[in-house]
């Protein structure tokens, strides 16, 4: 009871990501604050919760995450993730969003996977393809299709973190190593204003805004994170992917409870295939290997 009572807090918390990022930037015509600014916010608070962590958490030489255990390409890569994300959901419903960003990084894993060799038996193909064709007729063009934009941003946002994840597998340390990655990645901070005010983007933030992504950074990034890693030790890799199916069900619901959006047929039935063929293609490769 007390590990389910964790992995559902941890997938709450992933959800909330999307929750919180809608509720903050996707305000209508007036929204709480703009893209860069609570992206700037989110990996700030982020890198500061990750480091008091693993000060409390470590022992000795460990409990100083100072740039060690990281790397600038992944820090890059977690960069472009949260500021495709942020820019994303100022057109996306919550739950589309969600379930575009995690059947990207799904994608991008398996697609690795497929250049290193892997040999997937019929099985596993025919969920990748149900996936895969679900996600094609979820944004493809219709009166029910989200905007191509913010669906292409928030695909990228996928293929980034698809690609952090990848370059984190087997890290000894994998708290400290994202730690060091989030502190790593403000430094692009910079750069994402200066190309703002170069290309004259609205730049402004409320208190409410703030705070929102004060909460997405230290709280549902930082201590989710954590409480992932802890959580993954203890039902391995499969089972990790297996659980995160829910984490664009919940946010989908979150969206609704919270923001009042609807669920169209479109995205319910390519919630359905999506997770569903996914969850075919893993639990087969786990019963192959």
């Amino acid at each position: 009871m007390r590990l389910f009572l964790l992995i559902s807090l941890t997938m709450i918390a992933f959800a909330a990501n999307s929750v919180l990022g809608r509720m903050a930037i996707g305000s209508g015509d007036a929204p709480l604050i703009d893209p860069a600014s609570y992206s700037a916010v989110r990996l700030a608070s982020g890198a500061v919760m990750l480091a008091l962590l693993v000060a409390v958490t470590g022992t000795g030489a460990s409990r100083s995450p100072r740039l060690q255990s990281g790397s600038w390409a992944s820090a890059l890569a977690l960069f472009a993730y949260a500021v495709a994300f942020s820019y994303a959901y100022v057109a996306l419903d919550t739950g589309v969003g969600a379930l575009i960003l995690f059947a990207c990084v799904q994608a991008t894993m398996i697609g690795r996977a497929l250049i290193e060799g892997d040999r997937p038996s019929w099985l596993e193909w025919l969920g990748l393809l149900t996936a895969f064709g679900a996600f094609v007729w979820l944004v493809s063009p219709g009166l029910a299709a989200p905007d191509p934009l913010a669906a292409a941003l928030m695909a990228l946002s996928g293929i980034a973190w698809g690609v952090y994840s990848l370059r984190g597998r087997g890290l000894p340390d994998p708290l400290k190593a994202t730690a060091d990655n989030f502190m790593r990645s403000v430094v692009f901070i910079i750069p994402l204003f200066g190309v703002v005010l170069l290309a004259h983007l609205p730049l402004h933030a409320s208190a409410i805004g703030v705070m929102l992504a004060l909460a997405s950074g230290a709280v549902t990034s930082g201590l989710g994170y954590a409480l992932w890693y802890r959580v993954l030790r203890q039902i391995g890799a499969t089972q990790g992917a297996i659980v995160q199916l829910t984490v664009p069900v919940i946010a989908a619901a979150g969206g609704s409870l919270l923001l009042a959006e609807g669920w169209t047929l479109r995205l319910v039935v390519s919630a359905v295939l999506i997770l569903g063929g996914v969850a075919v293609a893993i639990i087969a490769k786990q019963r192959r290997v």
